[in-house]
């Protein structure tokens, strides 16, 4: 499984692994100014603060989204 990273600054990566996404919606309904799915790249970090990131990726129903700290 390939996981993709966007980095928001040198202690915070956002990590996707496309293949357990399921197209839920959660992450661009909780946070729009991050996730953007029809661009590229589709996760823009630094769009949000870390304790909002965490939150909303941890509500990430199918685990697709994950964090490196």
């Amino acid at each position: 499984m390939e996981t993709k990273r966007y980095k928001k600054n040198d202690a915070f990566t956002i990590l996707w692994t496309p293949s357990k996404c399921t197209h839920a919606g959660v992450c661009v309904k909780t946070l729009p100014k991050v996730y953007h799915p029809r661009d590229k790249p589709w996760i823009l970090p630094e769009e949000g603060e870390i304790e909002e990131l965490k939150s909303q990726i941890k509500n990430c129903p199918s685990g697709a989204l994950g964090f490196e700290e």
